[in-house]
């Protein structure tokens, strides 16, 4: 079994593959202080839950935007489960070719993302990620990571919103049932998660239309934590696929180690 790591700003997301199967997933606040062992601890109950053992996993492939951690999670993986773990990273095989100025500047999640919308759905791909930030990666039908964009994540400025104006509450960030907000709660629910699908439609229109003048229309896969959310208010997402940066690493860690 392949044990898959995607460590992001704000969570780490676990996945267990058999195979082509995605076994199990979990999810774990990032916490920059904890210590390998602190996570090899969760990790182990995690997979003891599911009826596994470290014993089964017999390889581990990660991504990281958060650098101090994966030195962390490289500890953990060969203390814990005897494994060097692979690490996306430049050098590694990906299945796509980076077209940005400064390749080293894309983020490993991006890239593992790219490499699974780029497998499974072919030609021309943009992949919308709602997490921490809310992401757009452009991936030809050849397999060229063109680049994309990056704006601030919805929880993110949810937060920003909170913590800047002394009058506005933290709020669950839901659909309200109309634009129109009747009270604070409803107002910015309405802000936040319509004033997204308009950002999203927006940045989304002129990709594609950039990338008509190269190639035809795009399919556009969403994924992160707030995919769903928001692919159910637009008809600009085809796809909604929250497992695609776990599918990225099984296939580029099949590629390394083939």
């Amino acid at each position: 079994m392949l044990l898959v790591i995607d460590i992001g700003n704000t969570d780490t997301t676990l996945g267990v593959f058999e195979g082509e199967e995605l076994r199990a997933t979990w999810h774990m606040a990032t916490a920059i202080h904890r210590m390998s062992d602190e996570y090899a601890i969760l990790m182990l109950d995690l997979l003891h839950y599911k009826g596994l053992d470290a014993s089964d996993i017999k390889g581990i492939a990660m991504c990281s935007v958060v650098p101090p951690l994966t030195a962390t999670f490289e500890r953990l993986s060969q203390h814990y489960f005897q494994i060097s773990p692979l690490v996306v990273a430049a050098g590694v095989k990906t299945g796509v070719r980076i077209r940005m100025d400064n390749p080293r500047e894309v983020g490993t999640d991006r890239i593992a993302n790219a490499a699974a919308a780029h497998h499974l759905y072919r030609g021309p791909v943009i992949i919308a990620d709602l997490g921490t930030a809310t992401t757009f990666d452009t991936v030809s039908k050849d397999g060229d990571y063109l680049g994309g964009a990056i704006a601030p994540g919805i929880a993110t400025a949810a937060e920003a919103l909170f913590t800047q104006a002394a009058m506005l509450p933290r709020i669950e960030l839901a659909r309200p049932k109309h634009a129109i907000g009747t009270n604070t709660i409803t107002a910015i629910q309405s802000g936040i998660i319509f004033g997204y699908v308009g950002l999203i439609e927006g940045v989304v229109a002129r990709i594609q239309q950039e990338l008509e003048e190269i190639e035809e229309k795009a399919k556009v896969v969403a994924t992160g934590g707030y995919a769903e959310l928001i692919a159910k208010e637009t008809s600009v997402i085809d796809i909604v696929n929250p497992n695609l940066t776990l599918i990225g690493l099984r296939l580029i860690y099949q590629m390394n180690k083939a």
